[in-house]
């Protein structure tokens, strides 16, 4: 069992930025797949950004704005979004899943957070 916790969440205005950060209570943190997901309401959640050992992957929608990092040191997944629009609110979900698995999906990641909330006012 992996305990994830989000954190780094709140109201901001466009054009600003937030970092956010996922927690990961595991020995062998630097062994999963970690993905940031969001879920804007009335809608499906979405794949955000993957971090696969050092590889990195994005949404066509937030590419060039938004940089996933992991620090294996301290067991956390890292998420800094820059240029925020109206259209990133949501809650956003970071997952750990095994090495291999398609990370876009959100279906094989194992565990979750409990999500944290992004608000961009215009």
């Amino acid at each position: 069992q992996v305990q994830l916790v989000e954190s780094g969440g709140g109201l901001v205005q466009a054009g600003a930025s937030l970092r956010l950060s996922c927690a990961a209570a595991t020995r062998t943190f630097s062994a999963y797949t970690m993905g940031w997901f969001r879920q804007a309401p009335g809608k499906e959640r979405e794949f955000v950004a993957g971090i696969i050992l050092s590889r990195t992957t994005y949404a066509d929608s937030v590419k060039e704005r938004f940089t996933i990092s992991r620090d294996n040191a301290k067991n956390t997944v890292y998420l800094q979004m820059n240029g925020l629009k109206r259209d990133d609110t949501a809650v956003y979900y970071c997952a750990a899943g095994l090495l291999g698995i398609d990370v876009r999906n959100p279906n094989p990641y194992a565990y979750w957070g409990q999500g944290t909330q992004v608000t961009v006012s215009s």
